[in-house]
């Protein structure tokens, strides 16, 4: 018979959501257990960028300090080269928040730091290596999961479950809630690659020769990833590891004296992008939230952001609710309700990303820049335009939400609005020129 335990709120997935909701309901006095099924936070291929609005629920909680303690890359702008022109994309030093720069932050040093914080209360309980794998149902509510471990199965009983264990949610299929699929046009090859101090920060990329190339900034070497057309490794892989380094080469010139370490296919690590939003988030018992919700496309680096804006909106509509079990599928509908409209922004000006890549594959020779992409970033004030779009985003959640009068909040969704409605001006234009 399985081993048992109880707690207010089961927390499946150990990723950015998990941990900082985790940490959000413990502060506010919840018994919490947090479920992660690794040994450890490290692996490579999770968002690195930590943007302004996440730096904001930092000094919201007081750990600001603390954080940036921590060793990390900043960037105030963020750059990139089309067809060989270079050109400023997003500028920081304007956004309304006390860190007006994009942290760059290997995921499993800012999971390592929150959870530690989170741990100095006693209502704080991580298991790594716990794995769940089933629904507790009980009177047609979700009571609970099964979780397997090292020393076998646990059934944890609470009064809410949330999911967010990620893009492949294991508790989201095992609730069938509906999910609807975005047709995505791109995956990404990650692997990395040799730094040195006087590259170029070019965080959104270099783009030429039907590929674009993005270069994480971790130090001494780069969390790369090699954005290629759906579907097309496996004809990557018959062309050969020398032809692979050729086109790193091609697309980044200042990388060619160290393509070489890439040795062969176990050093390239695919990661099949989805886009993709659950028609509702919840049913009495459970709530998904972060890629369990809505899985977000490498495009912006704002997947991280956006489930750590969930979680803050969840522990501010919920905290109360849990501490007083008194949660309800109307309360857990509220959490959507909060949270959709900026997943749909979001996820419409990824797509509209997408289409760019889509005809820059179709061009394996040198890629011209578009004139209108020329001329849009010349306009005054552009660049810190997209840079509060990027940085702060649609309707950027608070601790508790108190520290925002509703006159300041809406003069920012105005603006949010304003610049995000530019910058989807931008890529259509570029989008046509380059279908032309």
């Amino acid at each position: 018979m399985a081993n048992s335990l109880q707690t207010t709120c089961c927390i499946v997935g150990g990723g950015p959501a998990g941990v900082m909701l985790g940490y959000l309901l413990a502060r506010r006095g919840v018994r919490v257990t947090v479920l992660e099924k690794h040994k450890d936070f490290f692996r490579d291929f999770r968002g690195d960028t930590v943007h302004p609005s996440t730096l904001e629920l930092m000094y919201e909680l007081g750990i600001l300090d603390e954080f940036l303690a921590v060793p990390h890359q900043e960037l105030r702008s963020i750059s990139g080269v089309v067809g060989g022109h270079s050109f400023k994309v997003a500028d920081f030093t304007r956004v309304p928040t006390h860190c007006k720069f994009v942290a760059l932050m290997p995921q499993w040093d800012f999971l390592n730091f929150l959870s530690e914080r989170a741990r100095k209360f006693s209502g704080f309980d991580l298991r790594m290596q716990h794995e769940a794998t089933h629904l507790l149902r009980e009177d047609g509510k979700i009571v609970g999961v099964v979780a397997q471990t090292p020393n076998g199965s646990v059934q944890i009983s609470a009064n809410l479950v949330v999911a967010c264990d990620g893009r492949h949610s294991t508790i989201r299929n095992a609730a069938e809630l509906p999910l609807t699929e975005f047709g995505v046009p791109m995956d990404v090859l990650w692997f990395r690659i040799g730094r040195h101090a006087d590259d170029p920060e070019r965080l959104f990329g270099n783009i030429n020769y039907g590929r674009a190339l993005v270069l994480i900034n971790r130090g001494d070497y780069f969390q790369a990833g090699l954005i290629i057309r759906k579907g097309s490794f496996d004809e990557m892989k018959t062309a050969g590891m020398e032809a692979f380094r050729e086109t790193i080469a091609r697309i980044a010139p200042y990388l060619r004296d160290r393509v070489h370490e890439l040795q062969s296919w176990d050093d390239i690590n695919l990661l099949t992008v989805k886009l993709n939003r659950l028609a509702r988030w919840y049913e009495p018992g459970l709530l998904c939230i972060g890629d369990a919700a809505h899985a977000m496309s490498p495009a912006g680096g704002v997947g991280i952001n956006l489930a750590i804006q969930d979680a803050v909106a969840t522990a501010n509509l919920l905290g109360d609710a849990l501490c007083e079990s008194r949660v309800t599928p109307k309360l857990l509908a509220r959490v959507q309700a909060r949270r959709e409209l900026p997943t749909r922004m979001t996820q419409a000006a990824q797509a509209n990303a997408h289409k760019l890549f889509a005809h820059l594959f179709r061009q394996s020779g040198p890629l011209q820049p578009p004139w209108q992409l020329k001329a849009a970033v010349q306009i005054p004030g552009i660049t810190h335009v997209i840079g509060r779009a990027v940085g702060v985003g649609v309707r950027p959640e608070h601790i508790n939400d108190a520290r925002r009068s509703p006159a300041y909040r809406n003069e920012r969704r105005v603006k949010l609005a304003v610049g995000l409605g530019i910058a989807a001006g931008i890529l259509l234009l570029c989008g046509r020129k380059l279908r032309a």
